[in-house]
């Protein structure tokens, strides 16, 4: 098995684990994954944990870094389906990851590209990411 896949394999076990601090480092190594399927899900759920929402930001901020449309999907897709609590951990990451501005892409430019996402909920939540990003009262 090759040492990515073997990274993969941990952190999806860590996703699942009781610890708040093991869930934010599956957060954190799944990020670079988000285009696999099986880490999209678990990132997905770990966007929206219910048990810390720690865990929420900092897979949020992750994301944020890494940048790519499928990392920015998985923000968009969780944004939508998020209460208000979630949804303002979430804007706190992805701010988190715009602060530091070490590499990170324009999170707007990718968000109006999946404006034009097929599935409705991705839409509504790349709209409300842009509209974070253009939020200047940071």
């Amino acid at each position: 098995m090759s040492d990515a896949m073997s990274g993969l394999q941990t952190a999806l076990g860590e996703a699942l684990s009781p610890s708040w601090s093991q869930r934010v480092r599956a957060g954190r190594d799944l990020a670079v994954f988000a285009d696999v399927p099986v880490a999209a899900e678990a990132l997905v759920g770990l966007l929206l944990d219910v048990a810390d929402t720690a865990v929420t930001r900092q897979t949020a901020e992750a994301l944020a870094r890494v940048g790519t449309m499928p990392a920015v999907r998985l923000i968009a897709l969780a944004v939508a389906g998020a209460d208000d609590s979630h949804g303002d951990w979430m804007q706190t990451g992805v701010h988190d990851a715009l602060m530091g501005q070490d590499g990170v892409q324009d999170i707007a430019a990718v968000c109006g590209q999946l404006a034009r996402d097929p599935e409705a909920a991705v839409r509504r939540g790349a709209a409300e990411i842009v509209a974070w990003t253009d939020d200047t009262t940071w």
